[in-house]
């Protein structure tokens, strides 16, 4: 099992915008460019697609949006909603390009060859 390390980031990029985010949590892994997960703690489909990405050694940040308080949980949630105008979760942004939202296994396997 690969040990990951956790590093909190001070904002990221996605689409125009800069979200500033203390909880937005890093896992290392083979840069296949930004990957964004935007998740629940308690969504079994979130654990699951994180493990995923883990199984399959990709870097990505995330962010568990029911931890979010006030302004920043307000803010990640209508980033969800451009992206994923129905705000379902697991939302995972690749690229600022691509979108993929639940836990589609298939999905997410191919955007990562």
């Amino acid at each position: 099992m690969r040990l990951q390390k956790y590093t909190a980031v001070s904002h990221i990029a996605v689409k125009e915008d800069t979200i500033d985010i203390k909880d937005m949590k890093h896992v290392e892994g083979q840069n296949r460019g930004q990957v964004i997960a935007f998740t629940l703690s308690t969504c079994v489909w979130c654990k699951r697609a994180k493990k995923l990405l883990n199984e399959l050694d990709i870097e990505y940040y995330y962010v568990d949006v029911d931890l979010l308080e006030g302004d920043a949980r307000q803010q990640v949630k209508d980033e969800v909603k451009r992206w994923n105008p129905r705000g379902s979760y697991p939302t995972i942004v690749i690229n600022n390009e691509k979108c993929i939202t639940g836990y589609d296994v298939e999905e997410i396997k191919k955007a990562f060859g």
